[in-house]
C-alpha cells in the first residue's frame, strides 16, 4: 500500500527526468555500500544513500521510514524488474485487454515475472489468473524499456515483455484484481493503465502481427 500510495504521487509528475537521477543516485549507493571494503567508502555511499532519501523526500513529501520501506535495503546487484504482457486477437482482429482493479485502466493480461517461471511459462499463468483462459505463447514481439516511453513515472526501473499467445480456450473468469475482460477494435481502445501499458506499445506490437513482421522491437 505504501508504495502505492508513493506510485500514485509519482504519477501526478509531468517531468520524471530528475526522479530518473535520483534513481540512478540511489542505485549507484546501493553498488556502492554491497562492494565498498573500507569505512572511507561506506561513509560516503551512505552519505549518497542518505542524499537520494532526501531528494524523494522532497519530490514527494513522504517521510524518510517511508521511503525506506517503498526502496527496502538491497542486498544484491540491483537489477531491473521484469514486467509480462500477452497479445491475444480475436478471429477479427481485436484486442484482448483487461480492466485492473488497482486504477481502472485496461492492459495486456500480464504482470511481474516470477522465480521458478520461465517468461513463457510466467505470461501462461499470468493469463490464466487474470481472464481464465489457457494461452499458447508463439513468439516475442517487443522488450520495451519503460524508461524509454512516456509511462507516469515510478520507482522501479523496469523492461517489459509483450508475448503474441494464441488462446486455447474461450471463457473467460476475472481474477481478483481484474473488473472486466473484453475485445477491443485497434482503433477504439478504452482508456489503458499507463503504469502497465500505452496505447503507442500496443500499435506496435499489433502492427508486427498483422504486417507479419518477425522481428523483435527493443529499446
Amino acid at each position: 500500500m505504501r508504495r502505492e500510495k508513493f506510485g500514485a504521487y509519482l504519477s501526478r509528475m509531468k517531468d520524471n527526468s530528475f526522479l530518473e537521477d535520483v534513481k540512478r543516485l540511489k542505485a549507484i549507493a546501493d553498488i556502492g555500500l554491497l562492494y565498498a571494503n573500507n569505512d572511507y567508502d561506506k561513509e560516503r555511499y551512505l552519505e549518497l544513500q542518505e542524499l537520494s532519501f532526501r531528494l524523494l523526500h522532497k519530490l514527494s513529501g513522504h517521510d524518510k521510514i517511508m521511503l525506506s520501506e517503498t526502496f527496502p535495503l538491497v542486498k544484491d546487484y540491483p537489477t531491473a524488474k521484469v514486467d509480462t504482457r500477452a497479445l491475444i486477437l480475436s478471429g477479427d482482429k481485436k484486442i484482448l485487454l483487461v480492466k485492473e482493479q488497482n486504477d481502472g485502466g485496461w492492459a495486456l493480461p500480464g504482470g511481474w515475472a516470477e522465480i521458478g517461471f520461465s517468461p513463457s511459462e510466467t505470461i501462461v499463468k499470468e493469463c490464466k489468473e487474470e481472464t481464465g483462459l489457457d494461452v499458447e505463447p508463439q513468439k516475442l514481439l517487443a522488450v520495451f524499456d519503460k524508461r524509454k516511453h512516456p509511462h507516469p513515472p515510478e520507482s522501479l526501473y523496469v523492461f517489459k515483455l509483450v508475448f503474441y499467445c494464441t488462446a486455447l480456450s474461450t471463457e473467460f473468469y476475472k481474477g481478483f484484481d481484474v473488473l472486466d475482460i473484453g475485445y477491443f477494435a485497434i482503433d477504439d481502445l478504452p482508456p489503458l493503465s499507463e503504469m502497465r501499458i500505452l496505447k503507442s506499445q500496443i500499435e506496435i506490437v499489433y502492427q508486427k502481427m498483422i504486417m507479419g513482421d518477425e522481428r523483435v522491437y527493443f529499446d
